[in-house]
């Protein structure tokens, strides 16, 4: 899988105008995690979102299985600080190679 294939659902929309919503940090900034089904899929993104948000709540989340039971859906929620943050989560989630689609 390459880079090119996971899209950033983060990235703000164009309001009318051309001008992106704001998001005001410090905020709580829910996500929804999408990969293939695995036992240890959920700890994996859980131990990716602790090194991001220490304050981060791993028994909050909801696992979600798709209707045939081949992909994972872990939803959660971090305290995020800033764009730079939310970068960076993406990116070492991406970086398993193990995540589809973060929205």
């Amino acid at each position: 899988m390459n880079d090119d294939s996971l899209r950033d659902f983060r990235k703000p929309r164009r309001q009318a105008g051309g001008k992106p919503p704001k998001i005001t940090f410090p905020c709580d900034y829910s996500l929804k995690v999408v990969g293939d089904a695995a036992d240890d899929f959920a700890a994996t993104v859980c131990q990716i979102v602790i090194r991001h948000d220490p304050s981060f709540d791993a028994a909050a989340i909801q696992v979600v299985p798709s209707r045939q039971g081949r992909y994972l859906s872990v939803r959660l929620t971090i305290r995020a600080t800033g764009e730079a943050q939310l970068k960076a989560l993406f990116d070492d989630l991406k970086a398993t190679g193990r995540v589809h689609m973060v929205v």
